[in-house]
């Protein structure tokens, strides 16, 4: 099925360029005219700048703002950027009021202020609720539009009820039950509601599973990881009073898990989940740049340590051409060490409680890979220089990296983690600096004392 998927957005992207690259604007209108919000989305991320310019105004107004919602910040600031206040204005009201919080912060703020005059005080009341939590919280991802009843009140009344409310919001698998302080209490799944005898009184079906509640401080990637672990549809979130004060649903997470796993490939070489493609060259670049000034500040630290033994390298001319072995292969080691712990720690299952059991088995995987490869590397090289010592000054040189190499392939994440750092983001830069010098140190320093 994915594959249909890929095919038919590479068709559609296809002929939309074609038209494009025609000047058949009229063409390229009609092309996207049928399409879901989410696949136009997914086609103006993939084209120019200049050509989303001439697209974007043939778009209808009724669901510009549901495409908003699903391009990455650097697209949506560019399409928002071509809105006038008031085309923002019809755009964005129909939004539900968790997506809307999405946009707000990147809305000029005439639009904002033109916005909230459209909308009532009770969904002002409920954006301004959203807003005042962190975007990545369980605050920031929740919706406020839901069901509560009381507990003391029989199925046969909620169902007069939800039928007298016409309409129920979007995904909803359960009804919240909350006191006259509106306090949480528990919920009520709607396959319970259908199947129960009308008498009797909800107090006596609270889903005890279900109803466990989420705190609007907790972090979004613990959010993802609950949903995950309690198969849930939706969950409520409360504030520090246990007051009930929104919902997450499954469509929100996804969304989390989506962009958690773009930042970890992303973030690994310095780059932004949310930048365009396209963006212009000179904005692409001074991004970039930064990432590239401190990869050559890591690599003249390298660079220093081996001026250290230029003594020993003129001696020996084959040190110099085995010493990228020896880096490389502590490299690849710690970096299989490093994804494997980042993740762990993304998941919830690598904690301080157990780091520790984790160091010393990837540090005795790593010894038993070193003197596996150790032999053959120094196997190779004898055959190669047919120098014995040299040969046994690259293995050893070997296991050392690689011991070195797991170890700070397992601490590392933690520690930056407890810094507040993102391992993925800064992990594989410092972890590459010390295999990298370790390696070189090990393997010439052992050369001068042994060749």
């Amino acid at each position: 099925m994915s594959e249909v998927e890929l095919t038919n957005f590479e068709v559609s992207l296809q002929n939309l360029m074609i038209s494009l690259e025609a000047s058949n604007h009229d063409e390229a209108k009609h092309q996207i005219k049928e399409l879901h919000p989410g696949e136009i989305a997914r086609l103006l991320e993939a084209i120019q700048p200049k050509d989303r310019a001439v697209i974007w105004p043939g778009i209808e107004v009724s669901i510009q703002g549901e495409v908003l919602k699903e391009v990455n910040e650097d697209v949506q600031s560019q399409l928002i950027g071509e809105m006038s206040v008031d085309d923002l204005v019809k755009a964005t009201e129909k939004l539900d009021t968790d997506d809307l919080a999405d946009i707000v912060p990147n809305l000029p703020e005439s639009a904002v202020h033109s916005l909230l005059l459209t909308l009532d005080f009770k969904h002002r009341e409920r954006l301004n609720k959203i807003l005042s939590y962190p975007e990545d919280s369980a605050g920031g991802l929740m919706n406020t539009d839901f069901i509560t009843v009381r507990p003391d009140v029989t199925i046969r009344a909620v169902i007069r009820y939800l039928r007298l409310l016409k309409e129920m919001p979007v995904d909803t698998d359960q009804i919240f039950i909350v006191d006259r302080d509106f306090n949480y209490l528990g919920s009520l799944l709607i396959t319970t509601l259908l199947t129960k005898e009308p008498q009797q009184m909800v107090s006596s079906l609270i889903n005890s599973e279900a109803s466990k509640s989420i705190n609007a401080d907790t972090d979004e990637s613990e959010v993802a990881l609950l949903f995950e672990q309690r198969n849930l549809i939706s969950a409520p979130v409360i504030d520090e009073n246990n007051q009930l004060v929104g919902r997450i649903t499954i469509d929100d997470v996804v969304d989390v898990i989506r962009d958690q796993a773009e930042h970890s490939v992303m973030s690994m070489v310095g780059l932004d989940e949310d930048e365009d493609v396209f963006a212009p060259i000179f904005q692409s670049s001074k991004r970039r740049s930064v990432w590239l000034g401190v990869n050559l500040i890591t690599a003249f630290i390298a660079v220093y340590f081996i001026g250290l033994f230029e003594a020993t390298l003129q001696q020996k001319i084959a040190l110099a051409i085995l010493m990228p072995v020896v880096a490389s292969m502590g490299g690849i080691a710690g970096t299989q060490t490093l994804i494997i712990v980042t993740r762990g720690i993304a998941t919830g299952r690598v904690t301080s409680a157990n780091i520790k059991t984790l160091i010393n088995k990837e540090v005795a995987v790593s010894g038993l890979n070193g003197i596996i490869w150790s032999v053959v590397i120094g196997l190779i090289t004898y055959y190669w220089f047919s120098d014995l010592l040299l040969s046994l000054v690259i293995a050893l040189a070997i296991i050392t990296n690689l011991l070195v190499a797991a170890f700070s392939g397992a601490f590392l994440p933690l520690a930056l983690t407890k810094l507040k750092i993102d391992p993925a983001l800064a992990g594989g830069v410092i972890l590459t600096t010390i295999t990298d010098v370790i390696g070189f140190v090990a393997f010439l320093g052992l050369a001068a004392l042994f060749i």
